[in-house]
């Protein structure tokens, strides 16, 4: 069986449909999709050891063991894979702060309990609360993308000494009119199914991203054909599309709560979210806060943002922030020097 993308007969479509008119890239494009199914790919690299666990759910410490630093806890998305943050060796956000003398964790969501149909708001009530709670002391929170929201979420409702935000969207209506009707008809279409499985798959979400921008969706295919077998930028592109096509799928509560609550009538945005009892509002925060903002982000646009008082624009697209040649100098090292700025607890 090939390899993604996923849903692969709905790339094809949209492959052919944007080199209609130019054969040359589309036999480029093909080409690189298929250098891209057939590249090698080596045994995946042994997880962190887990510190802590919920149900499905796994916090793995990247720190080595008997580091007393303070702990970081990182949120990820329920969409996509966790490991984006400890992509590969050279690519690993979290072993290189290890390596700066942080103490990070990461929260991986694996893969939904059938018997768990937890909403957003749940999920952070019923696993990420009880999470924190487990750690000796209050860890700073760090949330990516949907994770950002959730750990904004979090946060103001329990112990916490921090929290960094990076490309998260608070602000749903950000997305604009256009974005925001696109992904009410593609919940219109895939609500029914959805309902009866129980379950938002992942071809749904992919299908939505692919909409945002399919005309980069298939030139980052050109380039890759182009692009030299067994070269760091190669290895790069296969374990990121590897990411970006893997991920379990949503509950189907999950699903409804972002489409219809969240992108649909933007409660966050609006100051209508409660989790836990508690109105969630980004200006009620009474700890060290920062937020990270992609000024080229087409998932997340800077629009969405929570905009909190200390912002930082950052010239990089939703994943390349994270994983991308300038990662380091402009969220890497700007986040480690944030933490190691955030005060001890009295």
């Amino acid at each position: 069986m090939p390899r993604g993308p996923r849903p692969l007969p709905l790339f094809l479509d949209m492959l052919h449909a944007e080199t209609a008119t130019a054969p040359d890239r589309r036999s480029a494009a093909l080409a690189g999709l298929r250098a891209y199914q057939d590249a090698p790919r080596g045994l995946p690299p042994k997880p962190a050891p887990v510190r802590y666990r919920k149900g499905t759910v796994r916090v793995r410490e990247y720190a080595p063991v008997g580091s007393t630093g303070r702990a970081v806890l990182f949120v990820p998305s329920l969409i996509n894979p966790a490991h984006i943050l400890d992509l590969l060796p050279e690519r690993s956000l979290l072993r290189w702060l290890a390596a700066e003398g942080h103490r990070p964790f990461l929260l991986d969501w694996g893969t939904p309990d059938p018997g768990q149909a937890l909403d957003i708001s749940q999920h952070v009530e019923r696993i990420l609360l009880p999470l924190i709670a487990k750690f000796p002391e209050p860890p700073i929170l760090v949330g990516y993308c949907l994770g950002g929201t959730m750990a904004l979420a979090a946060a103001q409702c329990a112990s916490v000494a921090g929290l960094a935000l990076i490309a998260a969207p608070w602000h749903f209506a950000g997305l604009g009119e256009a974005a925001r009707a696109d992904v009410a008809r593609l919940w219109t279409a895939a609500e029914p199914s959805c309902a009866r499985m129980g379950l938002v798959p992942m071809e749904v979400l992919q299908s939505g991203f692919w909409k945002l921008d399919p005309a980069r969706t298939i030139a980052k295919y050109e380039s890759f054909s182009r692009t030299a077998a067994d070269t760091p930028a190669f290895r790069q592109f296969v374990a990121m599309e590897d990411w970006a096509n893997a991920g379990a799928a949503l509950s189907f509560a999950a699903g409804r709560q972002l489409f219809e609550e969240f992108v649909a009538r933007d409660l966050p945005g609006s100051g209508r979210w409660h989790v836990a009892g508690t109105a969630i509002a980004p200006q009620a925060l009474p700890f060290p806060a920062i937020d990270f903002v992609s000024r080229n982000d087409r998932i997340v646009p800077a629009a969405t943002a929570a905009d909190l008082p200390d912002r930082r624009d950052i010239g990089a697209g939703h994943v390349g922030m994270i994983v991308g040649s300038g990662a380091r100098a402009q969220l890497w090292q700007p986040l480690s020097d944030w933490l190691n700025a955030v005060p001890s607890p009295k």
